[in-house]
């Protein structure tokens, strides 16, 4: 309980700095358009002999305009300056500077001095033009100097936050007793939610994607590996003298801290000794420089050679036999794309041929020849490009629907919880195989991904499973080797967990893919945008995506955290239960996965991407439902009688139409905050479930699974959803209760 309480209050402090760094940008933004228009109206206005009172006041208007904004940007930055004392000094320069140049602007076009400007001798916007610029230059200069000293704030909290992170890892890298893992995690727990929010702000804030995709991919693994990171610790400490569980462990800490570096690298703009001769080359932006060069023969026929145009094609038809030479490429599409090759060179033998025969006749225009050439050798590339993208979307489809029902997973437990050595070496070498076609199908979909943003995802992917292979298997011989561990099988879970995470993933990616090769991905994601058309209600009119204030972007985010916490508090009510295949339970999981995913959405992270999705999500809570046959309970009852309004008018809300904004936003809150209510009253109906459940197990049983509340009460409905665990907090969502529930399986 305390941890949670250290937890709250270290985050509201990280979402009040960063509303304050939001503000700063938006006044900015604000300032930067009104002061540029107003200043410029006033510098270049008329010189009249005569000015009217209208003329008089307007130009006033503006000027306080000018001074009014700056004084709201000046209120924050001395904000940010309070709490930064490194950095005070400096900060509260720049301020000052900023306050002086918007009064300066201010006094310049006021009206007292305005009304007989020339005879009294005063200096007015009339009479010092040059001051009014000085004064602007002065504001901008102050502005930029005050968003510099920020951002280097927001990058020095990272770095600091990293550190932290990484001396409690070595921390518990070291540890050796249950006690003090229990301790030193709960503070690593609070640190990891805590650098979650700095990285997760800094990456919404990123406008090179390329950048925001290695910011994410990061991220991915920090989330995955928390987790990952506990059930590892604790099975080491458990089983101390298992090599494999050893592996399993050093494996984890590992990928963290080359995660944590390749966050700072990214926040400092540092890059690793050879970055650049090791980043990949997809074929997609190959054979688009290739079009463009040929394509460029139009406007100059003398601005590269043939050679160069030869060494192209010849790399980009290199690449292609990473498809022609795979197991996994179909026959069909290996002799589709040799046969596009050999026409490709064709094709650039006729346009060398033609472009040259032009060079000799020194002809400034292009000919027919030449127009018809340029147009085949394009036309070739792009079915190149088509059997490609093709070649590699269905061979990653099929993957995808072969390995969903995730046998070998299943497998590897089963004979794992049985002890059968054979039958996991067996399910291992299965699972290897499994794990190269994967690995084999991420680098095609590179090739063929279409922006570098994408390609970045496909090598996160590839590595993904290149390392989570490995570490399955390892767990899955720690378990074989003490069967009857609990912790060793949770450790299990945890990994396989991750693997179907990425699969996943990758279904997300194909999608991605597919859109761009479509063009269809024109929208970018704004960070809660609000509102936008969902897939799930026809009925309702396309909105344009609508960027939500500062404000509004706190109040979601304190309300997404309260209802992580219940979510938390809910699992961890549901780990209690012996019988884990319970109705009870399995609707309980169901509806806290659900919420889960709802608190993605405030964090603009998860599968819930528009509005509708989330209105969605909420209509299927309504529908999830905990069943009791005996209504002799009261206490319980009491609670259920709770819960049954809270649903309808979560259903209520979700189906009811808006339009606009403001109605949009107030819709979400309300569904955020109904939710919250399910969750509180679903954390009371749970504890008293299980407790009722064991009283009468040895009687006819109070709690069953096959009868309904009462009569014409909420219906049933499976819910086929599968929401992701892919938090802005890396996992945290259960964190909490598995650090509390450490303490218990310590005594055992």
């Amino acid at each position: 309980e305390s941890s949670s309480k250290c937890n709250v209050s270290s985050i509201e402090y990280i979402n009040t700095f960063a509303c304050q760094i939001a503000n700063l940008k938006i006044l900015t933004e604000c300032m930067h358009r009104s002061c540029i228009v107003s200043i410029t109206i006033l510098i270049n206005h008329k010189d009249k002999p005569k000015r009217s009172d209208k003329t008089l006041q307007a130009i006033q208007r503006v000027g306080q305009a000018v001074n009014l904004a700056v004084g709201r940007f000046v209120t924050v930055g001395e904000a940010i300056a309070n709490e930064n004392r490194e950095l005070k000094e400096e900060m509260s320069i720049a301020c000052i500077e900023a306050k002086r140049a918007g009064e300066i602007i201010a006094q310049l076009t006021d009206v007292a001095n305005l009304d007989h400007p020339e005879s009294d001798g005063r200096i007015t916007i009339f009479t010092d033009k040059t001051g009014v610029v000085k004064a602007a230059r002065l504001l901008l200069s102050s502005v930029t100097k005050v968003l510099v000293l920020a951002d280097r704030i927001v990058i020095k909290q990272i770095i600091a936050s990293r550190n932290k992170v990484l001396a409690t890892m070595e921390q518990l890298e070291k540890v050796s007793s249950f006690q003090e893992f229990v301790q030193i995690f709960s503070q690593f727990g609070n640190e990891m939610v805590e650098f979650a929010h700095l990285t997760g702000d800094r990456q919404n804030d990123l406008k090179d994607e390329k950048k925001k995709a290695r910011m994410a991919a990061a991220r991915a693994v920090l989330e995955k590996c928390t987790m990952m990171l506990l059930t590892a610790s604790k099975t080491c400490l458990r089983h101390p003298d298992c090599e494999s569980a050893r592996l399993n462990k050093e494996g984890v800490f590992h990928r963290m801290r080359s995660a944590l570096e390749q966050v700072i690298e990214i926040v400092t703009d540092s890059r690793p000794s050879g970055e650049n001769a090791m980043a990949p080359i997809s074929i997609y932006s190959s054979i688009k420089e290739f079009k463009n060069k040929v394509e460029g023969l139009r406007e100059n026929l003398y601005f590269l050679s043939k050679e160069n145009l030869s060494t192209m094609l010849e790399l980009i038809l290199e690449h292609t036999e990473d498809f022609t030479d795979s197991a996994y490429t179909s026959h069909e599409h290996r002799e589709r794309i040799l046969e596009l090759s050999k026409q490709a060179k064709m094709e650039l033998e006729q346009l060398v041929s033609v472009w040259m025969q032009a060079q000799s006749q020194k002809t400034k225009d292009v000919t027919e020849d030449l127009e018809v050439a340029i147009l085949k050798t394009c036309q070739c590339m792009n079915e190149l490009k088509r059997e490609l993208h093709h070649a590699a979307t269905s061979l990653t489809a099929d993957l995808l629907r072969y390995h969903a029902d995730h046998v070998v997973l299943k497998a590897l437990k089963m004979t794992g919880v049985e002890g059968n050595l054979e039958a996991v070496a067996e399910y291992s070498c299965k699972l290897s195989e499994q794990k190269e076609q994967l690995v084999e199908t991420c680098r095609l979909l590179r090739h063929v991904s279409g922006t570098e943003p994408l390609e970045i995802t496909c090598i996160h992917a590839e590595d993904t499973f290149q390392v989570t292979g490995p570490q399955i298997i390892s767990a899955a011989e720690t378990l074989t080797l003490h069967p009857s561990s609990k912790i060793a099988k949770e450790n299990l879970d945890v990994f396989c967990e991750a693997w179907e995470s990425q699969l996943s993933d990758m279904s997300l990616l194909l999608r991605e893919i597919h859109d761009v090769f479509e063009g269809r991905r024109g929208e970018k994601r704004a960070y809660l945008s609000l509102p936008r058309p969902g897939k799930h209600n026809a009925n309702l009119k396309a909105l344009k995506p609508v960027k939500l204030d500062t404000e509004e972007q706190a109040k979601l985010g304190k309300l997404g955290l309260e209802l992580n916490l219940l979510t938390s508090d809910v699992e961890s009510e549901t780990e209690k239960w012996e019988d884990q295949e319970n109705e009870i339970v399995r609707h309980g999981q169901s509806i806290s996965s659900m919420a889960h995913s709802i608190y993605l959405f405030t964090r603009g992270e998860g599968l819930l991407k528009a509005t509708q999705d989330l209105f969605h999500q909420v209509e299927v809570i309504y529908t999830e439902k905990i069943m009791i046959k005996d209504d002799d309970k009261p206490l319980l009852l009491l609670e259920i009688d709770k819960l049954i309004p809270v649903c309808q008018q979560l259903q209520i809300t979700a189906k009811t139409t808006v339009q606009g904004k403001n109605a949009t936003f107030t819709k979400v809150d309300t569904c955020i905050r109904k939710t919250k209510d399910v969750m509180t009253i679903l954390s009371q109906v749970l504890p008293l479930s299980c407790k009722l459940l064991r009283k009468c197990r040895t009687g006819n049983g109070c709690l069953r699974s096959s009868h309904p509340w009462r009569e014409n009460r909420l219906q049933t409905n499976t819910n086929e959803d599968s929401m992701e665990g892919k938090t802005n907090a890396f996992g945290i969502k259960s964190l909490e209760h598995h650090v509390a529930n450490l303490k218990f399986l310590e005594s055992k």
